[in-house]
């Protein structure tokens, strides 16, 4: 049976610094592969992994004054702690860098502030 985290119990750090107002996490990681053939075959007989990248996007009520003071080259490291109950998993986001910010306010809403970043690796701490 999966585990369903809960957001209520769940929460972003960046630096060890939680952050407020979080609306959401996303994250995806991807790696370069090419399939390698048998000369003479058109069937695949291996793979060859290159590079692997990871990036996602915080989206926060208002803004996050911890995530505004990250500007240029500044380094940083997210947790994210989350939980349902009694289990808990910790995904941790290496070597970050700010790449995107955007602010969105509908008529009778409130604002959103997206960060965009990417990490040299994440890494699943169950």
């Amino acid at each position: 049976m999966p585990t369903v985290f809960s957001a209520n119990e769940s929460a972003l750090m960046v630096d060890g610094t939680p952050i407020e107002g979080v609306r959401s996490v996303e994250y995806r990681s991807t790696a370069a592969r090419t399939d390698l053939y048998a000369i003479g075959s058109s069937e695949r007989i291996g793979v060859i992994t290159g590079g692997r990248s990871v990036e996602g996007r915080i989206r926060v009520a208002s803004s996050a004054p911890a995530l505004d003071a990250l500007v240029g080259d500044t380094f940083f490291q997210i947790a994210a702690p989350l939980r349902q109950g009694d289990t808990e998993v910790t995904l941790s986001f290496d070597e970050c860098l700010l790449t995107e910010k955007s602010f969105s306010i509908g008529a009778g809403g409130h604002g959103e502030t997206v960060y965009a970043f990417t990490a040299t690796r994440v890494r699943d701490g169950s």
